[in-house]
């Protein structure tokens, strides 16, 4: 094959045998299949032992998917409209049985061999007393043998717009043996010889043809091992890469000394003892401060673990080296949070902090804006306001980000800018990732974490009650509220019906009203139609104690502080996500006293819903519940699509294959630190690929 022929791997799937141009969009827009490459790339996700075939008079009422061998003597439409539905009659030489399609029918009718031996394969089903096949696979007895149909065989997701075209498993799986033939010979060794033996790996076009046509279940697992390795080791090396590019060579400011303010700080302000995981997360935190590199790091700490005090620490670091801090928030309650619990820490500390959001007036903006310019003030707190033009740093060596998801890439970008020398950057998080998604999701930071609670902090207790159990729950509210304390109710958002959560917010409002009446009960509300200045006099009113009962939907801030708050109930929480749950039950637990979440339902609810709710009463681990949540929605949806920077992985899956991704992470990590710029001879294969990669080809696992 001449160079300057084009590369099959590329060819657009619609120029394959069979395939034609509404067969490839549907490919497209169903797997996101757009080339040969992509198709050979959908692996089977089970195998099926195919080597026996069954007689009708075989079906039991147990029977599952069943293999058989015979001909179809006929087939006709039934029926009309949306009643239509193809039958075939299949005879396996002793009996008969038929075959019906309620889709595709009219399709399928012109592609079914009739009088010519065929395999059949599906589950069968009893219908008036007799058994037939629902959507059965069907293929030539012919095409089956000359491909070695028998034994294990590999079994493809599909769709059903897919299925009605005739691109049910076994359609795919004709079609991806036929696109394999195809690139055969332009499928590239990826990882080297060393790296399969020491690994005990096939070489990569072995790999996809075991992958496809395996014999035995050992070989279909080493091929499947192979190719998700594979991927996933690119994904490793692409993120340190990235992580290199922003911490070793990019020119880091240098905070060599501790001076006075922090170690006046830590012996006379610290309010408690630090916690051995804050102690751990500072040390690692100077080590990056005295590199000479950039440091770009990520502090994951549930909620309540003590972020902010890492935050402050740091930031003292600066400015006893002569430098600048500023940390920013999502929005305006949780950057005056930050503002007061700093200010309040700090005491009489000679320390000028100052507090910008779009809501402080130009007067008020003209003095702190000269301050930071000429370096009078030390360490400001704020929103999207401190990425503004007008805001000039004399010196930024710290940048603090909070709850970085909620910030694109180029809202930060714009604050790395305000400095000669890129600030070091500390990305905070109350949402506990899973250290799997971590590795991708954030893998081009160096994580910290948190994993220790204060002294003091009681565990909050919860319990599921179903709406049988209403009235004891009203009597606990009450008695905790004659106790002095003060409880969340919330109700659900469901986007789709803003009248909806509404409705249901107003009507609980309605009862709570009559349950617990003025003078002697004081309840507020917050919800999304409130205008942000309502919504801001509420939650204010509720922190300062002069309402009892807050009753809001979810727009209740991530990081709002009521120490007073003992009691969160979450109505109809079988319709509330894990981790919503988790971070809702984070609003109380904050002072001395005994904390409860109850999680009120409905009697009935899905199982999926029921695992959440058991997760929740069984643990407050932040990083268990993410696991939890993970395995049920999969990493994206956790991390939320846009923000995740989780990548589209073709053939790995980051729950399924933790311990490859491990393996992974850590060999690359190894060659890296052996050969960062991968020049030695034994990593050209590595070097060679991953330059294919980040020339930002569109996506990265079409590795050819």
């Amino acid at each position: 094959m001449s160079n300057n022929q084009p590369n099959s791997l590329t060819t657009s799937i619609a120029y394959l045998k069979g395939v034609g141009p509404k067969r490839a969009e549907l490919l497209q827009t169903e797997l996101g299949v757009f080339t040969f490459f992509d198709l050979i790339q959908h692996l089977p996700f089970r195998y099926e032992d195919r080597s026996k075939f069954h007689k009708i008079s075989d079906i039991t009422a147990d029977s599952t998917s069943l293999q058989f061998k015979g001909d179809i003597v006929s087939k006709k439409m039934v029926g009309v409209g949306r009643q239509a539905r193809l039958v075939a009659v299949f005879d396996d030489g002793e009996s008969t049985m038929e075959l019906v399609w309620f889709k595709g029918g009219k399709w399928i009718m012109g592609q079914l061999p009739v009088d010519i031996g065929v395999v059949i394969y599906g589950k069968p089903q009893n219908y008036k007393g007799k058994w037939n096949i629902p959507h059965p696979e069907v293929e030539r007895a012919d095409q089956f043998e000359s491909r070695g149909g028998g034994g294990l065989h590999p079994v493809y997701s599909s769709t059903e717009k897919l299925t009605s075209r005739g691109l049910h498993s076994s359609g795919l799986g004709r079609l991806i043996r036929l696109a394999l033939g195809e690139v055969h010979r332009e499928i590239d060794e990826t990882l080297s010889d060393q790296m399969m033996a020491q690994l005990q790996l096939p070489g990569r076009m072995e790999a996809f043809d075991k992958v496809h046509s395996p014999k035995t279940p050992q070989e279909a697992e080493r091929a499947l091992k192979r190719l998700r390795f594979e991927e996933l080791l690119y994904l490793q090396l692409t993120l340190l890469k990235q992580k290199q590019a922003m911490t070793v060579d990019m020119e880091g400011v240098r905070f060599e000394k501790v001076g006075g303010n922090f170690n006046s700080f830590y012996n006379d302000n610290l309010p408690f003892e630090l916690t051995g995981a804050q102690k751990r997360v500072m040390k690692e935190i100077r080590a990056d401060l005295n590199t000479g590199w950039h440091m770009n790091r990520l502090l994951q700490g549930d909620v309540g673990s003590g972020k902010t005090i890492i935050a402050l620490l740091t930031a003292l670091l600066a400015i006893d080296n002569g430098y600048q801090a500023c940390i920013m928030a999502p929005t305006e309650i949780l950057a005056q949070q930050h503002y007061n619990g700093i200010v309040e820490l700090l005491g009489q500390m000679d320390i000028k902090v100052e507090l910008l959001t779009g809501s402080v007036s130009k007067s008020a903006r003209r003095p702190m804006l000269d301050g930071l310019e000429s370096g009078e003030v030390n360490i400001i707190i704020g929103t999207h306001a401190l990425i503004e033009p007008g805001v000039v740093f004399k010196n930024l060596g710290l940048a603090v980000i909070d709850e970085q998801h909620k910030f694109g890439v180029a809202q930060r970008s714009k604050l790395w800018s305000k400095a000669a020398i890129s600030p070091h950057v500390l990305v905070m998080t109350a949402t506990p990732i899973p250290r799997t998604l971590a590795m991708t999701a954030y893998g081009d930071l160096d994580c910290s974490v948190l994993d220790e609670m204060p002294p003091g902090r009681k565990e909050i207790k919860t319990v599921h009650r179903t709406d049988g159990g209403r009235l004891a729950v009203n009597n606990f509210i009450e008695k905790e509220i004659l106790e002095g304390r003060q409880v969340y109710i919330v109700y659900p958002l469901i986007e789709e019906s803003a009248t909806l959560d509404h409705k249901d917010l107003m009507d609980g409002y309605e009862s709570l009203t009559r349950r617990f009446p003025l003078p002697k009960f004081r309840i507020g509300v917050v919800h999304g139609r409130m205008k942000p200045h309502d919504k801001e006099i509420e939650m204010q009113r509720f922190a300062k104690g002069t309402t009892q009962i807050l009753v809001a939907t979810t727009v209740i801030e991530v990081g709002v502080n009521v120490p007073n708050a003992t009691l969160m109930v979450i109505e109809s929480a079988e319709r509330f996500g894990l981790s919503q749950m988790h971070q809702l039950r984070g609003r109380v637990g904050r002072g001395a006293d005994q904390s409860y979440c109850i999680l009120m339902t409905k009697d009935e609810f899905s199982n999926e819903a029921r695992r959440r709710l058991e997760t929740m009463c069984r643990t407050n681990d932040g990083f268990e519940i993410a696991e939890v949540d993970m395995e049920i929605r999969g990493p994206g949806d956790v991390m939320g699509t846009q923000q995740s920077g989780v990548p589209d992985l073709q053939m790995a899956d980051l729950m399924r294959d933790r311990e490859i991704m491990v393996t992974a992470r850590y060999i690359a990590g190894q060659i890296l630190e052996e050969d960062p710029t991968l020049d030695s001879p034994k990593n050209q294969i590595l070097k060679i690929n991953l330059d294919r990669i980040l020339e930002g080809r569109p996506n990265w696992s079409r590795i050819s």
